[in-house]
């Protein structure tokens, strides 16, 4: 199912949600084309949504590096996620991240 929090698309899940302090979009591969299953990515943000984005390897991981764009934040997850940045599915709520 998906709502403007959701999106699926290539075996890649995205879900969208808000802390009281940020901004999270976490993608989760699912491995059903063979490839490594389990896999995740986070982009995050402030609760405000004008700071840097931030990459992390999951929601609680260390941050591994900070973009003023979301395409560049979404290459960097199609990286860790071993994918084209074009094949992540983006949720309706989150396709405002970014400055």
């Amino acid at each position: 199912m998906t709502d403007e929090r959701t999106a699926e698309e290539n075996g890649i899940r995205a879900t969208y949600d808000e802390t009281e302090t940020e901004r999270v979009l976490t993608f989760e591969r699912s491995g059903a084309d063979g490839a490594e299953s389990g896999k995740t990515a986070v982009i995050a943000q402030n609760i405000e949504g004008y700071a840097m984005l931030k990459v992390r390897p999951s929601a609680d991981g260390d941050e591994l590096e900070r973009y003023y764009g979301f395409d560049m934040a979404l290459d960097h997850v199609g990286e860790l996620l071993g994918v084209s940045p074009h094949d992540l599915p983006v949720p309706e709520a989150a396709g405002d991240m970014g400055m």
